[in-house]
């Protein structure tokens, strides 16, 4: 365990910083997973408007800083790809 009052506050700042990066991450996921899961049954009008709310949660986490931005284009790009393919 840390001794000096600012190693103390760095493991307080950093479990901060953890969780909020989690929470983002996990808003993502489930975005994503709405839209594979539209794919999946084939509903074209709820994957578009799944794939607007997922694209939406991907640059925001971008933006943030959870996600670099090649990383966030990739999931973008996957996504979309996914939905392109029920046309």
């Amino acid at each position: 365990m840390a001794n000096i009052k600012s190693a103390k506050k760095r493991i307080l700042v950093n479990e901060t910083k953890a969780a909020r990066n989690k929470a983002i991450r996990s808003k993502v996921k489930t975005a994503i997973k709405k839209v594979e899961a539209a794919v999946a049954a084939g509903d074209k009008a709820a994957a578009q408007t799944a794939l607007q709310v997922a694209i939406t949660e991907i640059e925001k986490a971008c933006t943030k800083g959870v996600y670099h931005k090649n990383n966030a284009a990739r999931k973008v790009s996957r996504v979309t790809k996914a939905v392109n393919t029920l046309a």
